[in-house]
């Protein structure tokens, strides 16, 4: 990538060292407390209340939908003066929301706890991590990403079994207020200790226009970009939230099932490992495609396939090819319009995603309804995983258009 000037890194080797330390640290908490925690209490949640699973995973839900449109503003506060006040401020808004969803008596108070969760997801969670890094690492930002990733994967690995293990010694309600407080004394000093240090200017590439923001969202590669990775984590997620309801169909236990599910997960995180090799061998158009491919391939796959063996293994390999296609979604903006306004792209790219995401604990039932079997639901997640593949060709800018910067 050729630039018009190398602009100061903003921060020493140490100072770069404590901000991935910082957010490793403080992702793997936000993850695991605001995401995490909620399928393993939301059982617990409906047996003391008496609402229906349903509306209790429909208030989470809209704690993404939120989060989705509230990244857009944070991309842009946080692309002018950086993720220290912006992530903290999320931070310290998660714990009164956790607060209001652990003592809520009715079902509206129970949502409005989860609006407020979604606001602070929207400033905590991956894109400003993202964000962050990219500014910051400059060239080398994607081995940091890299790392990011690989110890957010572990939130649930952490805080499934402590939200388990507390639920199970006190109740839902004690849990959120314990797990809040944990929030609180680990992300908010985390994020204003880790994060402090000079916000460097972007790197602009050579021929780069001051309006390069709006060309790069007004271009047909941009809306590509958004289609592709939204339809392909559409069925990326969908094939995790209704993983186990088709292993059981299949004749596994719910215990095997269960196992098999970390085992996707346990792939997915090593995964990442294999995105720099991939990265340093094929082009920005051809990872793309090919892992949003594989993504939708291995969706088919599990729905074809009938042996136990082969279910676990395809799962697995599922696992893999998800934790590269994160990563494939982390650098989607940069290797294609550079890093100058990559919070405010990333936050427009993320939304759509965020919001397909939401949609998937349901997608698999409604469509195995509709299709009589959870093993059909996963053919055509198959199906739109490749058609997401083929919208991603056309995701590649027009060579010296919108600022450019990545070869085909």
């Amino acid at each position: 990538m050729t630039t018009v000037e190398d602009p100061p890194a903003g921060l020493a080797p140490s100072g770069l060292r404590r901000v991935l330390v910082a957010l490793c640290l403080t992702e793997i908490t936000s993850w695991g407390i605001l995401y995490y925690a909620f399928p393993v209490l939301s059982v617990s949640i409906s047996r003391d209340t008496g609402w229906s699973t349903t509306v209790i995973v429909a208030a989470f839900s809209v704690s993404q939908l939120v989060a989705a449109v509230v990244g857009i503003p944070v991309g842009r506060v946080l692309d002018r003066r950086g993720p220290r006040w912006v992530m903290t401020a999320g931070s310290v808004l998660a714990v009164p929301a956790l607060v209001v969803v652990a003592t809520a008596e009715t079902v509206p108070v129970f949502f409005v706890g989860w609006v407020i969760a979604g606001v602070s997801m929207g400033a905590v969670l991956y894109p400003p991590a993202f964000a962050a890094l990219t500014r910051w690492y400059g060239d080398g930002y994607v081995k940091a990403l890299m790392i990011l990733t690989l110890a957010a994967g572990l939130a649930s690995t952490v805080f499934a079994p402590i939200a388990a293990t507390l639920v199970e010694r006190f109740d839902w309600r004690t849990t959120y207020l314990v797990l809040a407080l944990v929030l609180a004394v680990i992300t908010v000093p985390g994020h204003v200790w880790g994060l402090r240090g000079g916000w460097p200017d972007p790197i602009r590439q050579v021929g780069a226009q001051p309006d390069g923001y709006r060309k790069a969202t007004g271009s047909p590669a941009f809306l590509a970009l958004a289609l592709a990775l939204a339809a392909g984590s559409f069925a990326a997620s969908a094939a995790v939230f209704n993983l186990v309801p088709l292993l059981v169909e299949r004749g596994f236990s719910s215990a095997l099932a269960a196992l098999t599910l970390g085992l996707g997960g346990a792939g997915q995180v090593i995964g990442r490992i294999f995105y720099l090799p991939l990265a340093a061998k094929t082009s920005v158009r051809v990872r793309t495609v090919s892992v949003i491919a594989a993504t939708g391939l291995s969706a088919a796959w599990l729905g074809l396939a009938s042996s136990m063996i082969a279910l676990i293994g395809i799962t697995i390999g599922a696992g893999l090819v998800r934790g590269i296609f994160t990563l494939i979604q982390a650098t989607a903006v940069t290797d294609r319009w550079g890093g100058e306004h990559y919070g405010r792209l990333s936050g427009i790219v993320s939304a759509p995603i965020v919001i397909v995401m939401a949609l998937g604990p349901w997608a698999g039932t409604v469509l195995s309804t509709w299709s009589g079997s959870y093993a059909n639901a996963y053919l055509i997640l198959g199906a739109v995983g490749v058609v997401a593949a083929a919208i991603g060709v056309a995701s590649i800018p027009v060579a010296g258009g919108a600022a450019a910067v990545a070869p085909d």
